[in-house]
């Protein structure tokens, strides 16, 4: 797997940095719109607003996040294609905007929370998510458990993954 320093572009252009407060609002765009693409059959529990503070709040100060960007060229324009969030060894986000998809933007976010948990990552993924699955099991990660949703709030049966160097 290449490793990349943080804020280093690959060869297409994507820059991963860690992520500021002034992300949050992108991020947060992220977030919903990966969600309705991938996983229609969620329900909205709580407002766009409500989602922005908890990722104000919480996602980004209790966790190490990093942003994927293109741009930034002659033009001066970047746009943030996907974010990644680790929780000590739990990757507990890792999303890209739908059109961002399979242009190894989740591969390079996952390489970078690798080399921040090298040793272990854990990881919870809604069983019907069959991409966010694939995509995982290729990435050497392997099921460990499931559960019938009643740990997350959306009641959705999800699969705990793991990974070890």
């Amino acid at each position: 797997m290449a490793r990349y320093e943080s804020g280093q572009r690959d060869h297409s252009g994507i820059r991963v940095r860690r992520a500021t407060a002034e992300d949050a609002e992108t991020i947060t765009r992220v977030f919903l719109a990966s969600r309705a693409a991938a996983m229609p059959y969620l329900p909205r529990i709580h407002s766009d607003e409500d989602t922005l503070a908890w990722i104000t709040h919480a996602v980004l100060p209790d966790s190490t996040v990093w942003v994927a960007e293109s741009g930034g060229g002659a033009s001066g324009s970047v746009e943030l294609l996907g974010f990644a969030a680790l929780a000590g060894e739990e990757l507990d986000h890792l999303y890209l905007r739908p059109d961002a998809l399979r242009r190894g933007i989740g591969s390079r976010l996952l390489a970078q929370v690798r080399q921040a948990a090298p040793e272990r990552l854990s990881l919870y993924v809604f069983q019907r998510n069959t991409g966010a699955r694939a995509f995982y099991e290729r990435h050497g990660f392997t099921a460990a458990g499931f559960d019938d949703g009643g740990r997350n709030e959306e009641n959705q049966p999800d699969v705990l993954y793991r990974w070890a160097a």
